[in-house]
């Protein structure tokens, strides 16, 4: 067992160690040979010794002499001995109790591992699946603890340990044992039992009737901090810390962290709740919600303000004016993105229903949202006329409806109204002044605004001819208004798409869509889909750092954008920080569940990180939602090749090929399979063939499957000439079919030249 004291918050106490030390070892003597201090706290000491009847390494936690005479040393051993019978892995367990030299003593391991606090220290945020797995067991052991009526009343992260990868609670019962035997004059020594960073309403308000809800409450406070890197309240004293446990509701941890998952925090504020009553209880609960986040809460309440825009219905007499629909449909998303603490389901996943009459409890079952928004749109020359309607997914009873019928140039303050009124219904508070607008005039040219909604229309489409259409539309938008940064944005993505399926030449298309998003950013820096894409075009300059500066930004203005979450997941990946990759692509898929693009990005970074059949799992889900998405079928090719079922690998290789001929990389992955099956001619003839039709760097992992590592080494010298890292080159690092390259001295210098970490 280890002990430390908290910097923060309390003061650090004084005592006379020394004498201490001399009156335990004296007293002891015959039983423990005292050793060094290990650390001390509000109230108690701690020594490592020596167990001499059982030749063991013991702590020795004495209480502080000043609590020692205000506690009634025989209730307190009576009270401490419950302690001795908890048996659980979770659990550290008592070993001895009792009194000596005027001392309140008691024994229990020597943990060589850390505690919690000093890994908090040491790192301040930890990664998603470590914090769930320790706030998880601490929870296994507050239930055993609780069903045989021990509540702790201290948990904190000084009191979990972490041994062999696992949390043990240290302490229980020692602060119910202290209270029980306190009374009167423990209060009166101004000590309060429990720690105020961590302590729940009902114990800071002092009462009696404290179960083992208020350790969940505590428990809560420890996983906020493990997320967010500090707990939910802090401040300049004690009280001040305690008024807000008692009186404010903390700051949703996602807006310390935005890749924590909404159902992460959901059940994280569901723990934090001021009535113990709207807790969790018992504490399995917390456990299963832990195990299960996705299935801990209903629907509706793992997100209650979340809401999907679905696509507005055109009602013009024109059937070209549907862009115009889509288009507010779109702004309106954006306007609720914009709000903090507010989820919004994304573009992708709420015109999944484009076209369709789905129940809004299928809705919100699909996007995981409280609340749908349906309307439409009817534009009639300068007229127009926008129906909306809130509906709340539980029960289809509708929150709010209105009709706004009003002139053209009126757009943005209807898109603001609808916005701020939801905002209302929802009680979602809005930063900023109560007339702050939540949807800004972007332009003063209304045709100007017309053009970048055709042109992001065409975008949404990812064709080739609907990319060079889109072009066209965000370039007149700009001529007649070269002061609209949403233009320019939208020109730098178009660009950006037709370099990357390869429909314009990748230098060129890099260079236009570098001016565009520069020139986007000029204009207003406040332009989350502008940071995201600059930070796709920095990883072809191999500038990770700014990359990753640029995908934080970008979330920083808006979390809910799902794209930055999804680049910045593959970023992390290819620098092998593979607990924020998963973290950080399950928080897109949670923004846009039904975005197949998504969900093999998701698999992806689970292939990187080793984890195969949680991959095919996520490639199996994304053809649900698109069988025919060549991608996913080229990784599970992969993926089988790498798990040595090469036939599965051959057929799923040839179905990606069958779907996108034109793309000469998916050829590789047949190649691979091939060469792995030891058809040597074969996977040589299919790579030659995809080096003529344009194919670089990817080729060379099947000359480094074949053994060839000079030619694989040449393939990707190929690529680093042509100024190609977007895909092979950027996972280097981490993909396993590089392995045959590692062991080569050219490997290391090639990471230099790339600057990615060795």
């Amino acid at each position: 067992m280890r002990d430390g004291s908290r910097r923060v918050g309390r003061r650090r106490i004084f005592v006379a160690v020394s004498d201490v030390t001399d009156r335990l070892s004296t007293a002891l003597t015959d039983r423990y040979r005292i050793g060094r201090e290990l650390g001390h706290g509000g109230m108690a000491i701690v020594w490592l010794a020596e167990d001499l009847k059982h030749g063991r390494s013991v702590a020795i936690k004495v209480l502080r002499p000043e609590l020692t005479a205000a506690l009634g040393a025989e209730r307190f051993l009576r009270e401490i001995a419950t302690s001795a019978n908890l048996r659980h892995p979770h659990i550290l367990p008592l070993y001895d109790s009792g009194e000596a030299g005027g001392l309140l003593f008691y024994v229990m391991p020597y943990a060589e591992g850390e505690s919690l606090r000093e890994r908090l220290d040491r790192e301040k945020q930890l990664p998603l699946d470590d914090a769930v797995q320790i706030a998880r067991e601490v929870a296994d052991a507050l239930s055993y603890a609780h069903g045989r009526g021990v509540i702790h009343r201290d948990i904190k992260p000084e009191n979990i340990l972490l041994e062999s990868g696992h949390a043990v609670v240290t302490d229980f019962g020692i602060a119910k044992a202290i209270y029980a035997a306190g009374g009167e004059p423990l209060t009166q020594t101004g000590m309060a039992v429990g720690t105020p960073l961590y302590m729940s309403p009902e114990q800071a308000a002092g009462g009696d009737d404290v179960d083992g809800r208020s350790d969940l409450y505590s428990l809560g406070c420890v996983l906020y901090e493990m997320l967010g890197g500090q707990p939910p309240f802090t401040g300049p004293t004690s009280q001040s810390v305690v008024l807000q446990h008692l009186t404010v509701e903390p700051r949703p941890v996602s807006q310390l962290r935005p890749a924590v998952p909404n159902e992460i925090a959901a059940l994280l504020a569901r723990a934090l709740a001021k009535n113990p009553a709207d807790r969790f209880n018992p504490a399995a609960q917390f456990v299963e919600a832990l195990s299960r986040p996705g299935r801990a809460l209903p629907e509706a309440a793992q997100s209650p303000r979340s809401i999907a825009v679905l696509p507005f219905a055109s009602m013009s007499a024109d059937p070209d004016d549907e862009y115009f629909a889509d288009g507010i449909t779109e702004e309106i998303i954006n306007a609720l993105s914009q709000i903090e603490g507010f989820r919004v389901a994304a573009r992708t996943s709420s015109f999944a229903f484009k076209g369709k009459t789905p129940d809004v409890t299928e809705v919100g079952k699909h996007l995981r949202v409280a609340t749908v928004l349906e309307g439409s749109v009817r534009k009639a020359g300068d007229r127009i006329r926008i129906t909306a309607q809130l509906v709340n997914v539980s029960d289809g009873y509708h929150l709010w409806s209105d009709r706004y019928d009003r002139r053209f140039d009126d757009v943005f303050a209807i898109q603001d109204e609808i916005a701020r009124t939801i905002a209302g219904r929802l009680k979602v508070t809005l930063a900023g002044g109560p007339t702050d607008p939540i949807v800004k005039r972007p332009t003063t040219d209304l045709d100007a605004y017309q053009m970048f909604l055709k042109g992001r229309h065409f975008w949404s489409r990812r064709t080739r001819s609907g990319l060079e259409h889109a072009v066209e539309y965000f370039q007149r938008a700009i001529e007649r208004d070269p002061e609209y940064a949403l233009a320019h944005a939208g020109l730098a993505d178009a660009y950006l798409l037709l370099g990357s399926y390869n429909y314009m030449p990748l230098d060129q298309a890099h260079a236009r869509a570098k001016a565009a998003v520069d020139r986007a950013l000029a204009l207003d820096e406040m332009l989350a889909e502008a940071h995201a894409t600059r930070g796709q075009l920095l990883r072809r300059d191999r500038d990770w750092n700014g990359e990753e500066r640029e995908y934080r930004r970008a979330i920083e203005l808006n979390a809910s954008y799902a794209t930055a979450h999804q680049w910045y997941a593959t970023l992390l990946a290819a620098l092998a920080r593979f607990d924020e990759a998963i973290a950080e692509i399950r928080r897109a898929e949670q923004l846009d569940p039904l975005s197949h693009a998504v969900s093999v990005t998701a698999a992806v970074v689970l292939t990187l990180a080793r984890k195969h059949e949680a991959a095919l799992e996520q490639l199996a889900r994304a053809l649900e939602l698109e069988p025919s998405f060549a991608s996913a079928h080229a990784w599970i090719s992969l993926v089988r090749a790498e798990q040595g079922r090469y036939d599965e690998a051959i057929r799923a290789a040839r179905r990606a090929v069958e779907l996108s001929p034109d793309n000469p990389n998916l050829q590789v992955g047949l190649a691979y399979a091939c060469a792995r099956l030891g058809e040597r001619d074969r996977a040589l003839a299919i790579v030659q063939d995809a080096q003529a039709r344009g194919a670089r760097g990817w080729p060379g992992m099947i000359f480094a499957a074949l053994g060839d590592i000079d030619r694989a080494f040449a393939c990707i010298e190929d690529a680093l000439q042509l100024g190609e890292s977007w895909d092979s080159l950027f996972y280097l690092k981490v993909f396993p079919w590089w392995e045959p390259l590692r062991s080569d001295a050219r490997y290391d210098s090639l990471l230099q030249r790339l600057n990615l970490p060795a």
